[in-house]
């Protein structure tokens, strides 16, 4: 190349590359100096949220629902002293596009340092995390000024007689992570336990979903009460099971990133709250239910250890046949995760009957927002092997959804489906009269279509699990009723306590 020709090159390299930093959004955040940290520097990760909306809002967050209402850019802050500020591009990692790409006008815009990684999980700001006012801005905008003015208090348990919060230090999850590891519950008392000292009472171990917690609140525990008062419920041991860890929801399934959590759960934490609590300690008095990502625990834990429980009730649960994993088909050759053969994008979501959202978008989205902890994450962390770089390899590429066969062969021991088809010659007495799940036709996330292939599985081996789907119902109003949970109690006392009269009011 010429010499004047190699420098007029470099010249419009350099001024092409000024001019699109120039045409860029950019963030200056600063951590006003009001905001009491101990004197500490904060770390996390510096979020930036941007929407447009009429109304004044207090605060602003995704919306599962309708993906494209709210711009997200974000990224990792270390040491940020009260005082200072930092710069964040807001067109570097950004959802749903680039924050210069936005059409001119007013937006509202908020930011946030998510200091424990939680936002991820729990798509919310909680105690300790920084936030902003939300302000207004006119786009376009070369520089905008966010202001974090306001550390939120921290939460702590409002304490009640009758529900006890256990802290237990597993010695196999210690010895996986190397330092200490503990297992938590919430533990609901029945009314009666305190009037006698040889009483003994069924248990039923209850795992959330995902992006929920463990403590029962005391307008729960009231309740509850009230219920085994009342005769609504029967007088067990109800016990929150915490299933939440830093890389999300941990589904109580041993894992090569988690650790052993199904195996300390049934060797450990369990045999350790029996011995604290007046439980029946058998199987016929040990139950499993959840919702969710706590329906696929339980379901999971069930058919791993199907000598240990008398049964489950699990309810909406993720996936259970990997040959529709929210949409695709693991197993299908070339399989990507984003969109079928045709070409047309997976619907992850989908509201009063319409599809709102993709699984591209809900993966793309999470990236920005954090991995940590992500539903996508989440997923990786259980059923994937550790890379080479000590973080669970990903099933699939986040930028264009082509999936990883190496991954998707590791993933095969966790489809619950395949793993029944082919120990059913072992598994299927175990099991007999334990299984019984249910979701609603109109599940948010399609999750009664794996469901679904699972039952056509187990007709075929002459399983007497029972499936139960309700008509029109979704992922979020399968108990505005109070039913079908209530029913399962009873059902779980019958099995403890055959020959009790017992009816459920």
């Amino acid at each position: 190349m010429h010499i004047r020709s190699r420098y007029l090159w470099l010249l419009l390299f350099f001024l092409a590359a000024f001019s699109s930093a120039e045409a860029g959004t950019r963030f200056r955040v600063t951590l006003d100096s009001s905001v009491a940290t101990d004197g500490q520097p904060v770390s996390g990760r510096l979020l930036i949220f941007m929407t447009k909306s009429d109304k004044p809002l207090e605060t602003i967050a995704p919306d599962y629902a309708d993906p494209n209402k709210v711009w997200i850019s974000g990224m990792e802050v270390d040491n940020l002293k009260t005082g200072g500020s930092v710069d964040l591009d807001a067109d570097a990692i950004s959802f749903p596009a680039a924050f210069s790409s936005a059409s001119a006008g007013e937006y509202q815009v908020m930011a946030m340092v998510d200091r424990r990684h939680t936002f991820t999980y729990y798509g919310q700001p909680i105690g300790g995390d920084i936030v902003s006012q939300v302000q207004k801005v006119t786009l376009p905008e070369a520089e905008i000024s966010v202001t974090l003015s306001k550390m939120l208090p921290q939460i702590t348990p409002q304490p009640h007689p009758s529900r006890k919060i256990v802290d237990f230090e597993s010695p196999m999850l210690s010895a996986f992570w190397g330092r200490p590891v503990k297992m938590q519950a919430s533990v609901v008392l029945p009314p009666k336990y305190s009037e006698s000292t040889s009483t003994h009472y069924p248990t039923v171990y209850i795992i959330h979903g995902y992006g929920g917690g463990y403590i029962a609140p005391v307008a729960v525990v009231d309740q509850a009460l009230t219920q085994m008062q009342k005769g609504e419920i029967p007088e067990m041991i109800y016990v929150f099971l915490n299933a939440r860890t830093w890389m999300g929801h941990h589904v109580f399934a041993d894992s090569a990133n988690n650790g052993p959590w199904g195996t300390a759960l049934v060797n450990e934490f369990i045999p350790y709250l029996e011995k604290e609590f007046r439980m029946d300690g058998k199987p016929s008095g040990r139950f499993l239910t959840g919702h969710s990502s706590g329906g696929w625990a339980t379901l999971w834990v069930m058919v791993t250890h199907p000598d240990f429980f008398g049964g489950t009730w699990s309810t909406s649960p993720d996936p259970v046949d990997f040959r529709n994993f929210t949409g695709p088909d693991l197993y299908r050759a070339g399989q990507n995760a984003y969109a079928d053969a045709n070409g047309k994008d997976y619907s992850l979501v989908r509201v009063a009957g319409k599809d709102v959202a993709t699984v591209r978008q809900y993966a793309q989205q999470e990236v920005v927002l954090g991995e940590y902890g992500g539903q996508f994450g989440s997923f990786n962390a259980v059923f994937s092997p550790k890379g080479d770089d000590g973080r669970p390899m990903k099933l699939f590429d986040v930028k264009t959804g082509v999936a990883n066969p190496a991954v998707i062969k590791a993933w095969e021991k966790y489809d619950i489906s395949l793993m029944l088809r082919n120990n059913w010659k072992t598994l299927g007495p175990k099991l007999k009269g334990k299984i019984h799940i249910v979701v609603g036709t109109a599940d948010t996330f399609h999750l009664d279509e794996p469901t679904r292939l699972l039952d056509a599985e187990l007709k075929k081996l002459g399983s007497d699990a029972k499936f139960e789907y309700v008509e029109g119902r979704d992922h979020f109003n399968l108990y505005q009723d109070g039913q079908p949970r209530r029913r399962f109690f009873w059902e779980m006392y019958a099995v403890a306590r055959p020959a009790a009269k017992t009816a459920a009011k």
